[in-house]
């Protein structure tokens, strides 16, 4: 199966960045991992609610570029579906089971994702009703589909 991680903005700090190396070398023994980055918008102090949704609509068009046809897209979202590790694992299974060859997680910028990346995603799913930066957010979903791809191998993970 081929995941794939479609992200707003980059990678600032190091230490980020070599979590994420460090997932990806870990993932490749259980599936093609490819991670896209698409530029964010500046955004201005205080910017109104007009222009959050004219940013969020921006980074949404360059999001929705680089969905696949046929993919099954996962958009990372406060008001999703919250899931254990174990119920994402038999998400994760299934969806290759049922023949999905490529599945997306959509990880928006700092405002949100836009209402036409929501509108296109299979289903959306929250890791907490908290606020995280986008970039923590990467390193947190590489080690829950680490962790998921352990639980379907019937390999110990440290819980």
């Amino acid at each position: 199966m081929k995941i794939t991680l479609v992200t707003v903005g980059k990678i600032k700090e190091r230490f980020f960045a070599d979590a994420i190396k460090e997932y990806e070398k870990r993932l490749s023994r259980y599936c093609r991992l490819e991670i896209v980055q698409v530029s964010d918008e500046k955004t201005p102090e205080k910017a109104s609610e007009a222009k959050a949704r004219q940013i969020r609509e921006r980074e949404g068009e360059r999001i929705l570029a680089q969905l696949k046809e046929g993919a099954y897209v996962i958009a990372l979202a406060i008001e999703g579906k919250m899931a254990s590790s174990e119920e994402l694992a038999k998400k994760l299974e299934k969806l290759g089971i049922t023949g999905k060859s490529q599945v997306v997680f959509v990880i928006g910028g700092s405002l949100g994702l836009s209402e036409a990346v929501l509108k296109r995603a299979d289903e959306q799913l929250s890791f907490s009703r908290m606020t995280f930066p986008h970039q923590l957010m990467r390193v947190i979903l590489l080690e829950q589909i680490y962790r998921s791809y352990r639980i379907i191998a019937g390999e110990p993970y440290h819980k």
